[in-house]
């Protein structure tokens, strides 16, 4: 599975920003998928996933109510609306692909990870 992220880029604080993740495989809608991000200097962390049929989704518990994992499995995509950014927020976000089909949290359930997109958030 090869995932290609982009939609990153430059926002002030309380801005939005819509990620997108284009996966190449024809069996995309068997996996979960994840968003995960990496800020400077820091470890990457847990950001939402949602499984293979959109119907579970998680979120790390600080950023439910700001940003919305989705799925579209015809068009091979997902996406991660992320509102009132915060320059905390500012990071490399990574989409990610799980073979189990959850909505899973840990990083190692992911098999299939994308290059990152830069997220970068001005106060």
């Amino acid at each position: 599975v090869q995932l290609q992220a982009y939609g990153g880029g430059l926002v002030q604080a309380g801005g939005s920003l819509r990620l997108s993740c284009a996966a190449s495989a024809g069996t995309f809608r068997t996996y979960g998928m994840g968003w995960f991000r990496q800020a400077p200097g820091k470890e990457r962390e847990f950001v939402a996933a949602i499984s293979w049929g959109g119907r579970d989704t998680n979120y790390q518990g600080s950023l439910k109510g700001r940003f919305t994992i989705s799925r579209d499995n015809a068009k091979k995509m997902v996406y991660l609306q992320m509102n009132s950014l915060k320059p905390e927020d500012t990071a490399v976000y990574y989409c990610a692909a799980s073979p189990g089909g959850r909505a899973a949290m840990n990083p190692i359930s992911y098999r299939f990870w994308g290059q990152g997109t830069q997220v970068t958030v001005s106060s």
